[in-house]
């Protein structure tokens, strides 16, 4: 998979360099190639992240959380994090003031893209502003459909401790491995029911539940890539594809066929 690092677009549509821990949030819109990778950086100001078309992965200390088109990823301030785009990504970028930060969660999540809050994402980062206030205002109205959004089920929360880093650790490396959770706790020494209680209290999800978050996360990749719904299917780890557009439009809201119609209508 090609990898490219630098930095986040912005109104120019080019790609300046910026440095580990930012002063503010670059804003706007640009095309990213398949890869692309921003490295772990900061920001004083609150940022949102928006795949207007492809997808994209935002990670931190807490997990990591992936967004198709139909997701936006906020990052409060000062949170270390870092992106991967998959597939030929339109991504743009808000900068969230500090005096508005307050009224979203106090910690890195995804919310739906409502059709409101999207045309509002793409209005405030296509172009330059023309009349004064106009940002002002189209920043507003994101802030208000996001105060009151459910936050989404695209987060893969990290462990910490070393026997379930372990298990997920080898999870990670071959997502279709249809290994049970009693020999994964064979692997890395520690009984079927310690593993289980681990994932409960510190992922706050089944051992079931993670792997097939991280399964979704995988077939979001491979479907934005191009690969087939019954390809994405066997190389996640899904015994039919029937089993895997249901997984699929639990957590993704919409089926991986739609998901695909509507990344080639973006293009």
């Amino acid at each position: 998979m090609p990898e490219s690092r630098q930095s986040s677009p912005k109104h120019s549509r080019t790609t300046p360099k910026h440095s580990r821990t930012s002063t503010s949030v670059l804003q706007g819109g640009g095309w990213l190639p398949h890869g692309y990778r921003v490295d772990p950086h900061s920001h004083v100001e609150g940022q949102l992240v928006y795949a207007a078309a492809g997808a994209m992965a935002t990670a931190t200390e807490r997990g990591t959380w992936v967004a198709p088109a139909s997701r936006v990823t906020w990052t409060p301030p000062h949170y270390a994090h870092s992106h991967r785009f998959y597939g030929p990504t339109d991504v743009r970028l808000v900068a969230v003031p500090l005096d508005l930060c307050g009224e979203l969660v106090d910690h890195p999540s995804v919310f739906a893209v409502t059709p409101l809050l999207r045309e509002a994402l793409l209005a405030l980062t296509d172009e330059p502003e023309r009349r004064p206030g106009a940002h002002g205002r189209l920043l507003a109205v994101i802030v208000d459909e996001l105060a009151d959004a459910a936050e989404q089920s695209l987060h893969l929360p990290e462990p910490r401790d070393d026997r379930l880093r372990a298990a997920t650790a080898l999870l990670h490396e071959d997502p279709a491995r249809p290994v049970t959770l009693a020999e994964l706790g064979r692997t890395v020494g520690a009984s079927e029911r310690t593993l289980s209680r681990l994932f409960h209290t510190e992922l706050s999800m089944s051992f079931h539940r993670w792997r097939t978050t991280l399964r979704i996360h995988h077939a979001l990749a491979h479907l934005t890539d191009g690969m087939s719904v019954t390809d994405t299917a066997v190389a996640c780890g899904w015994s039919n594809p029937s089993s895997f557009i249901d997984a699929f439009t639990e957590v993704v809201g919409q089926t991986p066929g739609r998901y695909q119609a509507d990344l080639r209508r973006g293009r």
